[in-house]
């Protein structure tokens, strides 16, 4: 979950990831009927052109405003085709993405809470985008590997439950982190959907305005500040717990049926990235419990799953760009199996004995990956 912070760790956050990720480059993208040149400010959502022809689209956003900001391309329903977050002031980025013909919204969110400043766009022409069917079998196999994570995280989580309810401290604890894991090597495609993750994933200051943590903080962070800040499980607990598994078994039942293409498969991998980015190296994803170890994994293993499905076309596109990838992935694979005495397991040290140069050292590997990740989407349909 990404929720929103203090700006001042937001900003520093945002120029890191922009330091990396070539969000400031000097040049315009060049018109095109695929281009689309998104310009946001703190109260203002510009887009180039509201009508375009269905296919590969290119988001080419920048921040004009003060605060950080997200861009979302989002289906009538509000479930999200695409994304790009922590987009820093006067920073730029640009988006790969894949549309069918129909209505969309693009929203930009500045300060990155609410439902953003929207503007209707359309996407015309009634044929379809002509693949590589290599990537349709990606895009398969991928769909099937959420579905099996989401099977997966049930049993898990139901464990994780079942210790809330019978009150058990200690084995709830235990419990936890390995509840998460196929959620954090997922979560682009359960974010997609819009309204799962705000139930099971928000962190407190994740809130939206008005809304109160005593009533509305649901899911597995709230539990964790029960389980490791206030060190004890009442009523409300055992009924979150209960609410969790409900909000879980939706997720399970809809992950299957998610908008997948071989474009959102690579921006999610490089989301996962900016994920561990901006929450786990941080230390405040887990900021209880300080598994944030274990998501970290989770998510760069969600990442290079992706990767590796999309990597036989990538690689015919650009060579360069995956030995690259695979040079890095390699790297922060070995930077994490030192935090972990069997590297078959989970069983990783806790954040809050990692020191600060340790942490700046994390940093620096995923950034050495989010930079060539950024670049998949586009190499995936040269």
């Amino acid at each position: 979950m990404r929720p929103a912070r203090p700006a001042s760790a937001v900003l520093a956050a945002a120029a890191a990831l922009a330091a990396v990720t070539g969000c400031t480059e000097k040049s315009d993208a060049k018109d095109g009927d695929h281009v689309i040149n998104v310009t946001a400010t703190d109260d203002t959502c510009q887009v180039s052109k509201k009508e375009f022809p269905a296919g590969h689209v290119e988001l080419a956003v920048e921040n004009k405003g003060s605060k950080v900001t997200e861009v979302y391309v989002l289906f009538p329903d509000d479930r999200v085709v695409t994304e790009r977050e922590n987009i820093g002031p006067g920073t730029k980025q640009r988006v790969t993405a894949e549309v069918k013909a129909g209505d969309y919204q693009i929203a930009c969110k500045p300060g990155m809470k609410g439902d953003g400043i929207r503007q209707a766009v359309k996407a015309t022409g009634g044929k379809a985008v002509k693949r590589d069917p290599r990537l349709d079998k990606a895009v398969a196999a991928y769909r099937a590997y959420v579905q099996q994570q989401a099977d997966e995280t049930l049993p898990k989580a139901e464990a994780f439950a079942r210790a809330v309810k019978d009150g058990d401290l200690e084995a709830a604890k235990k419990a936890y982190a390995p509840s998460r894991i196929g959620w954090e090597r997922t979560e682009p495609v359960a974010e997609s959907f819009g309204d799962i993750d705000p139930k099971v994933d928000v962190r407190e200051d994740g809130l939206e305005d008005g809304q109160d943590p005593a009533t509305d903080w649901t899911g597995w962070h709230r539990l964790e500040k029960a389980l490791w800040q206030d060190k004890k499980i009442g009523d409300r607990e055992k009924d979150l717990a209960d609410l969790l598994i409900k909000d879980l078994k939706d997720w399970q039942a809809r992950v299957g049926k998610a908008e997948i293409t071989p474009t959102s498969m690579a921006n999610g991998a490089k989301e996962l990235l900016d994920e561990v980015a901006t929450g786990k190296v941080t230390g405040e994803e887990e900021r209880y419990s300080h598994t944030d170890l274990v998501d970290f994994k989770a998510n760069v293993e969600g990442a290079q799953k992706s990767y590796d499905l999309l990597k036989p076309v990538a690689k015919e596109n650009d060579a360069v760009l995956v030995t690259e990838l695979d040079e890095q992935f390699t790297a922060l694979d070995k930077l994490l199996d030192r935090y972990r005495p069997n590297t078959t397991s989970y069983d990783f040290t806790s954040y809050d004995r990692v020191g600060k140069t340790d942490r700046k050292e994390l940093s620096d590997a995923v950034n050495a990956l989010a930079e060539p990740l950024s670049k998949l989407a586009a190499a995936v349909v040269k």
